[in-house]
């Protein structure tokens, strides 16, 4: 067995091997071996390109003045929503920036503040014993091509209270820990702080019982860890939070 193999090999050149350094022999191999139970690579591949090919979304870009339910404050020009949630366009000025290329002199610029960390999380699910990640083809209007491959969960808090009216996100009731998930991973990650103002969200990974059956839609779809590897060769194909999520594994 190759686990074994390579377990043995750190013992004899004095490596501690403990239930951590197994877990990551396991996550090597998975990354080095295709053995999707359901899906081949070319058919991800395939099936992603479909999707964008067929998303009739359509984005124009307008005036801040002329968004529906978001407000420009009269008194500060900060923007925020109706309903207070989601986030707030503010504004700030940095000094004593010594260590920047502009100097002490720093800068001002807008940021995007004032929003409750939200879940990013993504599904596993052994497959004939083979770990499967669960996925989505997500549009996002700043997205290149529209779509891209998306956690299971990308909620911010003001989505999961349906704060925009809509419904609950597909799977969110599976990161709920009170319901005592099996947590594979799970820590809060800040954001990119030259955009973000104090923003981070709930990284997870969540896994299901093999036996567990889950109606999913056909934008979703499980993919191995190698699958997703080798998707991350492909311009503009894998999105920001599922690289963030997997670089845990």
């Amino acid at each position: 067995m190759v686990e074994e193999e390579i377990k043995n090999i750190l013992e004899k050149n004095g490596y501690e091997v403990n239930l951590d350094t197994i877990l990551r022999i396991k996550t090597m191999i998975e990354s080095i071996h295709d053995d999707n139970q359901i899906n081949s690579l070319d058919y991800v591949i395939n099936w992603f390109n479909k999707k964008r090919e067929e998303s009739d979304m359509t984005i124009q870009e307008i005036g801040i003045n002329d968004l529906d339910k978001w407000n420009v404050s009269s008194t500060t020009g900060n923007i925020s929503h109706d309903s207070k949630g989601f986030f707030e366009i503010i504004g700030v000025k940095v000094s004593n920036t010594f260590n920047r290329e502009v100097g002490k002199e720093g800068w001002t610029q807008p940021m995007i503040a004032k929003n409750p960390g939200g879940i990013l999380g993504i599904l596993m699910k052994k497959i004939n014993g083979v770990p499967h990640y669960l996925l989505q083809a997500k549009a996002e209007p700043g997205n290149i091509g529209k779509l891209q491959l998306s956690p299971t969960l990308q909620a911010t808090t003001s989505n999961l209270l349906k704060a925009h009216g809509g419904k609950q996100p597909l799977f969110a009731e599976y990161f709920d820990e009170s319901n005592n998930p099996k947590i594979i991973y799970a820590k809060w990650q800040s954001e990119d702080g030259g955009r973000f103002y104090l923003k981070s969200n709930y990284n997870m990974i969540v896994e299901i019982e093999e036996n567990k059956e889950l109606d999913i839609p056909d934008y979703f779809i499980w993919i191995t860890l190698y699958q997703i590897k080798q998707l991350l060769k492909i311009e503009n194909f894998v999105g920001p939070h599922v690289r963030g999520i997997i670089s845990y594994l």
